[in-house]
């Protein structure tokens, strides 16, 4: 039996079921294909050689910032360096690309959070990201451990941690396995003191409620994988259009076949065709 669906690929869409399962959507154009049930068959994505900007919809022939054109990549908010960096967030400047994006996606509450992807790290994300910016990331466990009321805050308080564990994950590492457990809990309690005193600044140039610690239970997450790979090669449409082999696994926001594995959300807006088989 062939299952052929086609469109624009955007970041494949995830749950967290109750029993700390992932369950993943591959996204192409209107359509959602489950993913889970596919493990074990045979997936062949074929690249059109098309590309339109996720914003404005033009065709383009290079893809900025994961999906845009080069026009959208410079003049929306969504795509300036505050994102990666929050800590350089010029709203109060009154300098943001787009003011009322701003007051929607970083004047809002931010948790700053550990989680456990290829080992300890540090991340921060909005409220309404909870756990997909887990899942995004492939962490097995993740723990908040404070929350905060915009995304300068949040990245003022991770670049603090920052000086002590990680705040970036190996892709590599993470997609050979699960890290061993750690104990999220007791690491947040080695880490507050640490940090205190400029934590204690944030709080006194922001107000008191600045930043509120949290006492939460960590979240275990659970990907699909049969099997792993101790080799890792990467898929790049850009290079070879067709990427072809039996599906082992998707954590993050790669799929895992037997020969590489692939990055969809890099592809964000490359028109694909899949077939199952």
């Amino acid at each position: 039996m062939l299952q052929t669906e086609t469109g624009a690929l955007r970041k494949m869409r995830a749950d967290l079921a109750s029993d700390g399962t992932v369950n993943y959507r591959m996204v192409l154009g209107d359509q959602e294909v489950e993913l889970n049930s596919l493990i074990g068959k045979r997936l062949t994505l074929n690249f059109s050689g098309y590309i339109d900007c996720q914003h404005c919809g033009r065709k383009i022939k290079k893809s900025y910032s994961q999906g845009y054109c080069y026009p959208c990549m410079q003049k929306l908010a969504q795509c300036d360096m505050c994102i990666m960096k929050p800590e350089t967030c010029h709203f109060e400047q009154g300098t943001c690309r787009e003011p009322e994006w701003g007051e929607s996606n970083c004047m809002i509450p931010h948790y700053v959070y550990l989680a456990n992807t290829s080992g300890l790290k540090v991340g921060i994300t909005r409220h309404t990201q909870i756990p997909t910016r887990w899942i995004d990331q492939g962490a097995t466990q993740a723990l908040p451990i404070f929350k905060v009321s915009t995304r300068l805050q949040s990245g003022l308080v991770e670049i603090a941690l920052a000086e002590f564990i990680a705040d970036k994950t190996n892709w590599r590492a993470m997609l050979k396995g699960s890290a061993d457990a750690l104990d999220l809990k007791a690491i947040a309690e080695e880490l507050k003191p640490k940090i205190a005193e400029k934590l204690a600044s944030v709080s006194l140039k922001y107000g008191a409620d600045a930043v509120i610690e949290l006492d939460e239970s960590v979240v275990d997450l659970h990907f699909p994988v049969k099997e792993y790979l101790t080799k890792i090669s990467s898929f790049n449409f850009d290079k070879t259009p067709e990427v072809s082999g039996v599906l082992l696994g998707i954590k993050g926001q790669y799929l895992i076949f037997e020969t590489g594995v692939i990055n969809l959300r890099k592809f964000t807006s490359y028109h694909v065709n899949l077939q199952v088989s």
